[in-house]
C-alpha cells in the first residue's frame, strides 16, 4: 500500500469523525421564550364546546326515549290489564297490581303534558346550529338547562308509579312462582 493510500484513508476518516460530530451539535441557537399575551383570549383560554354538544345529544336521546314510553304508555297499560284479568280469571290476588297499574295510568296525562314543551326545545335548539355544534355558549348552556327542567317535570309528574308498578309486578310474578329461587350471579 502506499503512503498515498494510507495517507488518503486517514484524511477520509477524519473528514468522515468530524462531519459526523458537526451533525450531533445543534445548528440553531435557543432562546427563551416570552411569556403569552393573556389578553386576547386564545382557543386555549376558552372552555371547550365538546362537551356541551354532548350533553345537548344525550338529554335530546333521553327525551325520545321517554317520548318513546308515553306513545307507548296505552298499549302497555292494554297488556297489563289483560294480564291482570287472566291472573283473575285464576283465582290469584291482583289488587297491589291493579292499584299500581291504576296509578300509573292516572299521572299518565300529566306525564304527557309536561313532556310536550321539549319538542320545541329540541325543533328551537337555540345555541346550536342543525348538527348540534354550538353556536352560542351561553344561550346552549340555557337550552340543555331548559331540556333537562322538562325531563325532570316529567319525572316529578309520573310521581314514582312506575317504580311502583314494577316492584309490585315483581312481587306478584316472584310470589306465584315458587320454584324459580333467586337467580345466582357467581359461577
Amino acid at each position: 500500500m502506499s503512503k498515498f493510500t494510507l495517507y488518503f484513508k486517514k484524511i477520509a476518516l477524519a473528514v468522515l469523525v468530524l462531519a459526523i460530530g458537526l451533525a450531533a451539535i445543534p445548528a440553531g441557537g435557543a432562546s427563551a421564550a416570552g411569556l403569552p399575551d393573556r389578553s386576547t383570549p386564545t382557543p386555549a383560554n376558552q372552555p371547550s364546546n365538546s362537551g356541551l354538544e354532548r350533553a345537548w345529544a344525550r338529554v335530546q336521546a333521553t327525551y325520545q326515549r321517554e317520548g318513546t314510553r308515553l306513545e307507548k304508555a296505552d298499549e302497555f297499560i292494554g297488556k297489563l290489564q289483560s294480564l291482570i284479568d287472566k291472573a283473575n280469571q285464576k283465582g290469584w290476588d291482583t289488587s297491589d297490581v291493579q292499584t299500581a297499574l291504576n296509578a300509573f295510568t292516572s299521572v299518565i296525562p300529566a306525564a304527557q303534558t309536561a313532556h310536550d314543551p321539549g319538542a320545541a326545545i329540541i325543533s328551537g335548539h337555540n345555541g346550536f346550529d342543525t348538527s348540534g355544534k354550538v353556536t352560542d355558549r351561553t344561550t346552549a348552556i340555557e337550552t340543555v338547562k331548559a331540556l333537562v327542567q322538562v325531563l325532570k317535570d316529567t319525572r316529578t309528574a309520573m310521581n314514582g308509579t312506575g317504580k311502583a308498578l314494577h316492584e309490585a309486578v315483581k312481587a306478584f310474578r316472584d310470589g306465584h312462582h315458587p320454584n324459580k329461587g333467586p337467580t345466582s350471579t357467581t359461577p
